[in-house]
């Protein structure tokens, strides 16, 4: 039967996201899944963040007798009037409690939360009273002013009525809902039970985090890490996430994973081998668990996501054929139990949990979907988007000139960091085929939009030094460093329609020798621009260790036995390297290589560390930071390009008082290749 069901032909599908999830809950209404889970009974103390499955209605009121709100003493408001300054009343101290005390104008002491004595009805504070002798031997008190009945006094269900509602059903619980809950007189709470997920993670080539620490990781081997990011999604909705060990790639083996999760989970995460490939097994084994209903849905990235239902009978069967001697535990009522195979790369794995994992979860737990905060802003790049799928772009956002921008950061679907750096999603719809620069567009927010007032936003050339920055800033002030790598040039040209703080640049004028001056007056001819250098910095070819092909000099380039990994167009490394080309009468068809573009000076040296390319240009900090050999060449500067009004903006103080902290210069300076006695060092151009 196995070998049968891996010989079908299960087709990546093109399913409209909208469409897909219908299918999906359709499916699960069909079997009794898209409804609210069942309740389960727990104590208050525990409930902190779980769902409310009933409404609660107080049994006592609270509080439940006429309390004291003072330390002071207690006493009948009416005793009390005619008293003034120049005409002060005196009152006799008394210990009866229950019946009225037989002295004119009875005084009791209470401490705040004291209940009062059934003839009192007001209190006056001790700071309000002076202790007199009165005339027959006994202590009194002394007030200066009346007071009005219930003063001071909290009465009887001031806070809650016994029978009234405290809380709805499908709330939330925080943590003052669990003081009301308490103090209304319940001890347990009744919340709906949260849902078990299991998660497993396939593939042959993948090891755990545990190994790589223990023994090293291998070519070929990939950190096992998206069960953890599922998992600790699954916590953050309200789930229970049980990670499973991995799985190899082997049919049988991950069907009898999918079968022993199903026995007692209500939700099942298979993740990767949700392709077509020749090892991707997850729609083959829902196929023969149960029914696959969506194989690929039209959004990027996660194209390849598989959600079916696995049939709880069939897993019966399985289990009573493997061990009869052990009871079967299914989830209750439910003949079925919902699978998901996610997708391998990343940044897929996590957007799938958003779009198809989360609602669920939401669903049983009484709750609507998430909707996180959004914003419109200004994109200020193009995003080019496949004609048939939603794309989920990831960007940064920043507030510049009273205005909300956003660029799109790395798209790959294994890059992870960028969901670590985005600030949101950008959705871009089907048919639409992107956006272009300068449009509107709804950014779903993974951060609190107050946070965006304190982001400094930089695009342009990349440099590590601006990783340093944005971990001092981090650390010192709360202020967040945003930055996209798109070049020196592409960064003047979006300081220049307004959609940054500032670029960085190292553009060489080859007529005069002197970094960026010529390129600020021609990108940017009508602003008062400032130019603040951050450092000098030396460029170099990065070769493997030992310089194994003795790659040496600006010529080496023209050499035809050696693979170049170059910058993209635009970046000053590759003017840089054109500059000296040219020089030398090399022309870029000469250099093999020169047509592979790469965005930053790491990327490049790990093009070189994987053996792609047999060097790059690049600077010396990133050939230490991957183990790689430096050859040096050229030294330069490195400048941040902001207009007046953004140098002289409280916003960006704090980066530019950094430029002259010693720890912060000390940290720089500890990277090969810097040179921070220029750091801080301003030009004015075109200044008015």
């Amino acid at each position: 039967m196995a070998d049968e069901t891996r010989k079908r032909n299960v087709y990546l599908e093109d399913i409209p996201l909208d469409e897909a999830q219908a299918a999906f809950q359709g499916a699960l209404a069909a079997a009794g899944w898209w409804q609210p889970l069942e309740a389960e009974e727990i104590p208050v103390a525990q409930a902190n963040g779980r769902i409310t499955a009933r409404a609660v209605w107080a049994k006592l009121s609270s509080p439940h007798y006429h309390a004291s709100a003072m330390d002071g003493y207690a006493l009948r408001a009416q005793d009390s009037e005619g008293a003034t300054e120049t005409q002060p009343l005196q009152f006799t101290l008394v210990e009866d409690w229950d019946s009225t005390p037989n002295v004119p104008r009875p005084m009791r002491p209470v401490n705040t939360g004291h209940p009062l004595p059934p003839w009192a009805n007001a209190v006056v504070m001790i700071e309000h009273t002076q202790q007199v002798a009165l005339g027959d031997g006994r202590s009194g008190i002394e007030i200066r002013a009346s007071v009005p009945p219930w003063h001071h006094v909290r009465p009887m269900g001031e806070d809650m009525v016994a029978t009234e509602l405290v809380l709805p059903a499908n709330h939330k619980l925080r943590p003052v809902d669990l003081g009301a809950l308490a103090g209304s007189g319940h001890a347990t709470v009744a919340v709906y039970r949260q849902p078990r997920v299991a998660i497993i993670p396939t593939g042959s080539e993948l090891i755990s985090t545990e190994t790589v620490a223990e023994r090293g990781i291998q070519p070929g081997q990939i950190i096992e890490y998206n069960s953890m990011v599922l998992a600790a999604q699954v916590a953050d909705w309200g789930g229970l996430p049980t990670r499973w060990p991995i799985v190899e790639d082997n049919f049988e083996a991950i069907q009898t994973a999918v079968r022993q999760a199903a026995q007692d989970h209500d939700l099942i995460l298979l993740n990767a081998g949700s392709s077509a490939g020749s090892e991707d097994y997850t729609a083959h084994v829902v196929q023969s668990l149960g029914q696959l209903l969506v194989h690929g849905v039209a959004v990027r990235p996660g194209h390849p996501v598989i959600l079916g239902m696995v049939e709880n009978d069939k897993v019966t069967r399985w289990q009573g054929d493997q061990v009869k001697d052990k009871p079967v535990t299914l989830s209750p009522d439910h003949l079925v139990t919902p699978i998901v195979g996610v997708p391998g790369y990343p940044v897929s794995a996590a957007l799938t949990g958003e779009i198809f994992v989360e609602p669920v979860l939401a669903r049983w737990q009484g709750q609507r979907p998430f909707q996180p905060p959004t914003i419109q802003a200004t994109l200020t790049r193009k995003v080019n988007s496949h004609t048939g799928d939603d794309d989920f772009v990831r960007v940064a956002v920043g507030e510049v000139n009273g205005r909300f921008v956003t660029t799109p950061i790395s798209r790959g679907a294994g890059v992870i960091t960028s969901l670590v750096r985005a600030d949101g999603i950008v959705r871009i719809p089907r048919f639409s085929e992107g956006a272009d620069v300068g449009s509107e567009v709804t950014v779903h927010l993974y951060r609190d939009a107050r946070d965006l007032a304190h982001t400094i936003l930089a695009i342009g050339s990349h440099d590590l030094t601006l990783d340093l920055i944005a971990q001092f800033l981090a650390e010192r002030s709360g202020t967040r460093l945003a930055s996209a790598n798109v070049g020196s040039l592409g960064g003047l040209v979006a300081l220049r329609r307004g959609e940054c703080h500032l670029a960085g640049s190292h553009l060489l004028d080859p007529e005069t020798g002197i970094y960026n001056q010529s390129m600020v007056r021609r990108y940017l001819p009508n602003e008062d621009v400032v130019l603040v250098t951050l450092v000098g910095r030396e460029q170099g070819w990065l070769v493997p260790v030992g310089n194994p092909k003795n790659i040496e000099g600006w010529a080496a380039a023209a050499r035809d036995d050696v693979q170049l990994a170059n910058r993209q167009r635009g970046a000053g490394t590759r003017v840089l390297l054109d500059y000296e080309l040219g020089k030398l009468g090399i022309a870029p068809e000469q250099v093999r290589g020169y047509g592979r573009e790469e965005y930053t000076h790491l990327a490049v040296a790990a093009a070189v560390v994987s053996g792609t390319a047999d060097y790059g240009l690049g600077i010396q900090a990133a050939a230490r930071a991957l183990k790689l050999d430096f050859v040096p060449l050229a030294h330069e500067q490195y400048d941040l390009v902001m207009t007046r009004q953004t140098y002289e903006s409280d916003r960006i103080r704090p980066l530019l008082d950094l430029l002259h902290d010693e720890a912060f210069k000390t940290a720089v300076a500890a990277m090969p290749g810097y040179d921070v006695s220029v750091m801080g060092n301003v030009v004015a151009i075109n200044g008015r």
